[in-house]
């Protein structure tokens, strides 16, 4: 019966540690420090189970001596702490670069001042730069001339505003460079240009009436003087004569070919003319290409600048084409160019301190180059790594005490402002950084090491007992003469103790809140770390165990007298 007990527990032993139960940590939350210490106790003590047990089938002795620690339920005051470290870092920095090379002109500014965004820290010898902005602009004004006689060629517009007559052509056809398309020609008024006697002309004046009498078929219309040559002409037989010209409103019957004699106040013109339209164009095709469209009919009217007609095909249409792209790549050139002008001048893109100063006044300075460093220093942050089982305790606007070496006998409080959910997994672990704001700084600078504290539950009256107390299941071994003895379980305890089951609440390092199960003068009893640890070694080394008979102690261990150890 004894080799198939051995049997059994080697198999047990030798199982997977997959196929063990999954065990749970007692306390309302999973807190590193004091559990992970308390687990490490149970991990020891299966170790010592496994010692044992291994040695007793091999034919040697099986139980080894085990002292318990008793300790008294008390009520104390509990804080569950999240601790770490890490180093200050300012609200904001920012490197300040070139992106240009050449001399620097004006540098003022040194290190420790302060500095507002916008501010000019560096102006850089631009003369250079001042030019390539002047070419880029004469590229552009000259690609904006090509475009506009590219939609010049392509969109023929009236010269003067007129009457749309002789239109030559239709939608559809074929035209070439050159070729006249029609007339414009502005007929509600004619003008007269004729001849008269110098001296009789000084006295004339612009607006005068006149009269003009058609060739052939005698007609006068009336008319006004528009305008008087200021100098004498001299005609055959020695006449003495200046230039008149007079308009007359044209009734619909009147053409550029009617001539025509005129007085004014009496006095005839020296010579005849020929009547002439106010305005007259002619619309000639500037390309070959084929007539798109006929934008305005024969006998329609056309403002001047307004389009006649549209030209199309793939000549003309690629030239505006290409003549538009030229357009914008003169015009990003020329910004470009100009942001680089703006470039020689370099402000400050935040406010805060200057900490570094790497060029002065008269330097040559290479594009890349860093020029000074600025610290936002209206605070300080600091980065806390939270292990994976406590981040759930950390929330944004948490208390954080914060303590520093170089600042000795002061304390400072920071508030959690974010709690990143980006974990980084080293050995297996993963911690999660939690960013810390620290508003006053008095005596603190960037750089610095520092240690911060978070008190993420608290207790101020609380029912305790050491927390290696708690064992597996949420179980406590009490004595049997502890008043909570009376809700024994039916588990196999030592002889004079009990086990009872609790409900425990937050912990520290050292003790654990029992929020049910215990009551206060109840008396626990527990193996501490440190006589595991020597226990263990004491049986890795091959030193003395005692079986059951030999130590006379209880199955579950216990001192050389069978009884825990106060």
């Amino acid at each position: 019966m004894e080799n198939e007990v051995c049997s059994q527990t080697e198999e047990a032993l030798s199982a997977p540690a997959g196929q063990e139960e999954k065990k749970k940590r007692p306390g309302g939350h999973p807190f590193k420090g004091g559990k992970r210490k308390k687990w490490l106790v149970i991990a020891l003590a299966a170790a010592v189970l496994a010692v044992v047990v291994l040695r007793g089938c091999g034919g040697k002795p099986a139980a080894a001596q085990t002292t318990y620690t008793e300790e008294q339920a008390a009520y104390r005051a509990i804080s569950q702490i999240l601790s770490g470290s890490g180093t200050l870092a300012p609200a904001n920095s920012y490197t300040v670069t070139t992106l240009l090379q050449g001399e620097i002109l004006t540098a003022g500014f040194e290190e420790g001042d302060t500095v507002e965004k916008d501010t000019v820290l560096y102006e850089i010898d631009s003369s250079d730069s001042s030019t390539n902005v002047e070419k880029a602009e004469l590229s552009l004004n000259q690609a904006r001339r090509s475009y506009e006689s590219a939609l010049e060629s392509k969109y023929l517009t009236a010269k003067t505003s007129g009457t749309v007559s002789g239109l030559q052509v239709s939608v559809g056809d074929q035209v070439s460079a050159g070729q006249t398309l029609a007339t414009i020609r502005d007929s509600s008024t004619l003008s007269l240009k004729v001849h008269f006697p110098s001296d009789d002309a000084a006295s004339f004046y612009v607006g005068q009436g006149a009269a003009v009498t058609l060739d052939g078929s005698f007609e006068t219309l009336s008319g006004s003087i528009s305008a008087i040559s200021g100098s004498d002409e001299v005609l055959t037989g020695n006449r003495i004569v200046r230039q008149v010209t007079i308009q007359v409103a044209n009734g619909g019957a009147l053409t550029s070919t009617q001539s025509a004699t005129a007085s004014v106040n009496g006095v005839g013109s020296s010579d005849s003319g020929t009547l002439q339209y106010k305005s007259e164009s002619v619309l000639t095709a500037p390309a070959s290409g084929e007539v798109a469209a006929i934008n305005v009919s024969e006998g329609g009217y056309a403002s001047k600048g307004q389009t006649v007609l549209t030209l199309g095909g793939d000549t003309i249409d690629n030239q505006v084409q290409s003549a538009s792209e030229n357009v914008r790549n003169a015009e990003i050139s020329l910004e470009n160019t100009q942001d680089q002008m703006d470039d020689y001048t370099i402000t400050s893109p935040i406010a805060g301190t200057i900490v570094d100063k790497q060029y002065k006044a008269g330097d040559k300075v290479e594009s890349g180059k860093t020029l000074c460093t600025i610290y936002d220093l209206s605070y300080l942050e600091m980065t806390l790594n939270i292990d994976e089982l406590d981040i759930s305790l950390v929330e944004v606007g948490q208390k954080v005490q914060i303590t520093a070496d170089a600042v000795e006998g002061k304390s400072y409080e920071g508030v959690i402002t974010k709690v990143s959910v980006a974990g980084t997994t080293t050995g297996g672990t993963t911690s999660y950084p939690v960013t810390i704001r620290i508003d006053e700084t008095d005596g603190l600078l960037p750089g610095m090491n520092v240690d911060a504290e978070i008190i993420v539950a608290a207790a101020d009256n609380a029912l305790a007992i050491p927390g290696g107390a708690v064992e597996r299941g949420n179980k406590v071994l009490i004595t049997s003469a502890s008043p909570s003895a009376a809700n024994a379980l039916e588990d196999a305890a030592p002889e004079g103790y009990v086990y009872v089951q609790v409900e425990t609440g937050i912990s520290d390092d050292d003790y654990i809140e029992i929020l049910s199960g215990l009551q206060e003068g109840d008396t626990v009893a527990y193996i501490k770390a440190e006589a595991q640890y020597s226990d263990i070694y004491s049986m890795m080394m091959g030193g003395p165990v005692y079986t059951e008979g030999e130590a006379g102690g209880p199955p579950d261990g216990g001192g050389p007298e069978g009884g825990p150890q106060g």
